[in-house]
């Protein structure tokens, strides 16, 4: 008779562990292939001590247990462990966990491996799936065991939260320095200036031609990718030391207040410090301008010259459609009359057209709203012919040259009095620096007099006013420098107008689209006959007749 499962006697056998979880991964030697990971948040030397010391711990620490073998050291210096984007080390040792040549990864504690909760615990079940541990040791947490989640969790939280606070005192420290108008430069990033011997900026002269030439060639007419391709063709280096230019890094400098010696603050903020996303601040955050704040390397004048000129360019009208709308359309520089002829009847630019008729082609330039719209606008336009429209231009600029022949003595006069004017200013400053070293020479041994004896009224009346004429020699020196930059400006513009008239002296012969650009300053449709003429740098217009 077979027996029923009521009259058989359940068993249970116990068959005990024999291997802990850290055990599960072991090579053929019977050891634990351990990699330890470090990191520290900032590359200054106390952080880079710590550092180099964290890897020194763990190498010993690693070699130094029978049952382990080092797998590698990672590390990442000077990197926020609030996000895994930018740690090329961590990055590199997930890697290698997934293609299993480690089964361990120790690191001193939560803090250093991700003070973000999401990554950490995301980064924790990755490596858990494939069953490999990390130990936390100032957590005393092995993630292999059943309660590391919640433990890693809520310590995970608490790590978040300190980055939270420590990024707020971040901004709200750097919201006061901005209060104060302290000016912090990138002088990696920045051509033409570099840090003094007191911490300040203070002007590179061989790079500093490059801006003034960059500001110059724009007001030339030239557009920024023909300086991108001049810069290039001359192998003028950027503030990185690459010989490769781009229009966005020329419009940067073109744009850049720091050129004038203002800088403006909080231009850009952090949304927070997990995403670290960086925004343009357009009126979220409140913005400081601080004026005179260092050496200028450019004149405001020029500067502000360079943004008319920009805005004007932006501002150059074109037609969408036969509705009638228009647009801001885009600087063309192909043809300098595109951004000079005007209409005197409507005051629309007037535009270069090709006339194809029985199989002969004619070039001609002609009002866009008339072209557009026929004569709802503009009613009395002409047509001109680009031949004769050049002959006239030319025309035009010799009789112009003709009269600047005549304002050579004058310009030569002016040009000595600059000269001399720059020189004094240079004298002046070299003057006021020096005293500024005085100064703070007795300064210095005034203070340590002072320190003998505190209460000295003599010694303090004299601290006094040796620290209010520092002030008072600090905006003297800001005044004498900024004037200076205006007198080399004054001096670059003549020596520039001189070269003008000594290139023309011989006349002109052939149209130039940019040297038309440097020389004229806008041409006006008068009518059929007649265009007037503008010229740069000068209250000269001339009426030409086309003919």
């Amino acid at each position: 008779m077979e027996a029923t499962a009521a009259t058989l006697e359940r068993r249970v056998r116990v068959i005990p562990a024999t291997r802990k979880p850290e055990e599960l991964h072991r090579d053929h030697d019977g050891k634990m292939r351990v990699a330890a990971y470090c990191r520290v948040s900032t590359d200054s030397e106390e952080q880079l001590n710590s550092y180099e010391a964290q890897k020194t711990y763990y190498t010993q620490k690693i070699q130094d247990s029978p049952d382990w073998e080092m797998a590698g050291i990672y590390a990442d210096e000077g990197i926020s462990g609030t996000s895994l984007k930018k740690r090329t080390q961590f990055n590199k040792m997930i890697t290698a966990c997934k293609r299993g040549h480690i089964d361990l990864i120790i690191t001193k504690s939560l803090s250093r491996f991700a003070r973000n909760t999401v990554d950490c615990l995301d980064t924790v079940r990755l490596l858990k799936a494939n069953g490999i541990g990390v130990y936390f040791e100032k957590e005393n947490i092995n993630t292999l065991t059943e309660s590391s989640e919640f433990l890693i969790t809520l310590f995970s939280g608490f790590a978040q939260a300190e980055s939270e606070s420590l990024s707020k005192n971040v901004a709200w420290g750097k919201q006061k320095s901005a209060e104060a108008g302290k000016v912090t430069f990138q002088y990696k990033k920045m051509l033409g200036y570099r840090k003094g011997a007191n911490g300040q900026p203070e002007i590179v002269p061989e790079e500093a031609e490059i801006i003034h030439r960059i500001y110059h060639r724009y007001l030339d007419g030239c557009t920024l990718g023909k300086i991108k391709r001049e810069l290039d063709e001359d192998g003028v280096p950027t503030a990185q030391g690459v010989e490769r230019w781009s229009p966005s890094i020329i419009h940067n400098i073109l744009t850049n207040e720091k050129y004038i010696g203002d800088a403006l603050l909080q231009k850009t903020y952090v949304t927070d410090c997990i995403n670290k996303k960086v925004k343009k601040n357009r009126g979220e955050r409140t913005m400081y301008y601080v004026e005179n704040s260092h050496p200028a390397i450019v004149s405001r004048d020029l500067f502000n010259q360079v943004q008319q000129e920009m805005t004007r360019r932006s501002s150059k009208r074109k037609v969408l459609q036969k509705s009638g709308k228009t647009e801001l359309g885009k600087y063309s520089g192909k043809y300098a009359l595109t951004e000079l002829l005007v209409c005197g009847e409507c005051g629309s630019p007037y535009k270069r057209v090709t006339w194809a008729r029985n199989g002969k082609k004619r070039i001609v330039w002609r009002c866009v709203s008339r072209l557009e719209f026929g004569t709802k606008y503009c009613q009395h336009s002409p047509t001109l012919d680009e031949g004769k429209l050049h002959s006239a231009i030319l025309a035009a600029m010799n009789e112009y040259a003709a009269i600047r022949q005549e304002v050579c003595p004058d310009v030569l006069a002016m040009a000595e009095e600059a000269r001399q004017a720059l020189s004094q200013a240079g004298a002046r400053l070299l003057q006021l620096k020096k005293r500024m070293d005085a100064v703070s020479r007795e300064q210095s041994d005034v203070l340590d007099r002072l320190l003998v004896n505190m209460a000295d009224t003599e010694l303090n009346a004299r601290m006094k006013a040796l620290t209010d004429e520092k002030e008072s020699l600090k905006a003297q020196i800001a005044d004498a420098q900024q004037a200076e930059v205006d007198l080399e400006e004054q001096d670059a513009r003549r020596r520039q107008m001189w070269d003008s008239i000594m290139e023309c002296a011989a006349g002109y012969t052939e149209f130039d689209n940019e040297l038309v650009r440097q020389v004229i300053q806008k041409i006006t449709v008068e009518d059929a006959e007649t265009i007037q003429i503008h010229f740069r740098d000068s209250d000269v217009v001339l009426e030409q007749e086309v003919e």
